[in-house]
């Protein structure tokens, strides 16, 4: 018999979206191969939906807050339901950009420098300037601490640093990173094995929302990537080694920026898509893992005390 899948999907972040086109993407695979499945909101009914329907495992299609952050999985462990990817500490960890950078760097990993920006009422717009010229120049890039999917992300010169700085003062800190130019290479990790790497080249400023989500983007997909022996290989230990100290779990995909022959490590993320433009998927196809093969794979590594 079959297993009952519930796919937990949409939520509250800005990646919304995707995730429902993610779980859209997994539930039409999954009913081919005549799994019961429910696709179901992370809202005020999801635990009575949750005990109702009675899953033998919760995929995980969420992306971003709340979903991709802890929350949800400390909920599912809670309710001893198996699921996927990363558990509760792997994902609160991995979707903090700080945090996550404080433990690439204690480890080893190259990954670029930053400095942590707090919004308060008095803006001395000259003196924030003179602090990043100083510390990691320009030009620089702005992001939200726990955000995926390149959401509120931008490239910065001085004269419009200010600008794109203020689009994001809803949040009450952020990151300012010095910018890495150079070629942008993602890698795939499922359970023990380095899966293989892709590179990205957009037609756009970088591989932002767009870039990644919309067809007409344009954006190329290389695989495999032209890179030497050494250098593949040293890319998928880096990403492995990311894997495992931060103690993720399932499929993860860690974003690279390779530039004067050294891999700078950006972010790991735990819920990688699983839409038609998704880079896990391709990434398993040149590997003659077709899309259910990766879902199935992704299912039978689910549990709880992740």
């Amino acid at each position: 018999m079959k297993k009952k899948i519930l796919i937990l999907a949409g939520g509250f972040s800005r990646e919304r979206e995707i995730s429902l086109k993610t779980a859209k993407a997994v539930n039409l695979e999954l009913k081919k191969k005549k799994y019961k499945t429910l696709i179901c909101e992370p809202d005020g009914r999801f635990i009575n939906n949750l005990r109702k329907f009675k899953p033998n495992i919760v995929f995980n299609a969420l992306h971003g807050r709340y979903g991709e952050d802890g929350y949800i999985q400390s909920l599912l462990e809670n309710e001893k339901i198996k699921y996927t990817h990363s558990g509760p500490l792997a994902s609160s960890i991995a979707i903090d950009k700080e945090i996550s950078k404080k433990i690439f760097i204690k480890n080893k990993i190259l990954t670029p420098k930053y400095i942590k920006f707090s919004f308060n009422r008095y803006l001395n717009k000259k003196k924030i300037i003179k602090q990043i010229k100083n510390k990691i120049g320009f030009p620089a890039v702005i992001k939200p601490f726990n955000e995926g999917s390149s959401v509120q992300v931008y490239i910065c010169n001085k004269h419009n640093f200010i600008k794109n700085l203020m689009k994001l003062s809803s949040h009450k800190e952020i990151m300012i990173e010095k910018y890495v130019p150079g070629r942008e290479i993602q890698v795939a990790i499922m359970g023990n094995r380095k899966l293989g790497a892709i590179e990205l080249r957009p037609k756009r400023k970088f591989y932002d929302y767009k870039a990644k989500y919309s067809v007409n983007a344009r954006t190329e997909h290389i695989i495999p990537v032209d890179l030497n022996k050494k250098n593949i290989k040293k890319i998928l230990d880096i990403a492995f080694k990311a894997h495992r100290i931060i103690g993720c779990r399932g499929v993860t995909r860690s974003d690279f920026k390779f530039y004067n022959n050294k891999f700078y490590l950006l972010e790991i993320n735990t819920q990688p898509g699983m839409t038609s433009l998704s880079l896990v998927p391709e990434i398993a196809k040149f590997n003659n893992i077709s899309f259910i093969e990766l879902i199935e794979w992704i299912l039978n590594d689910a549990s709880i005390n992740r």
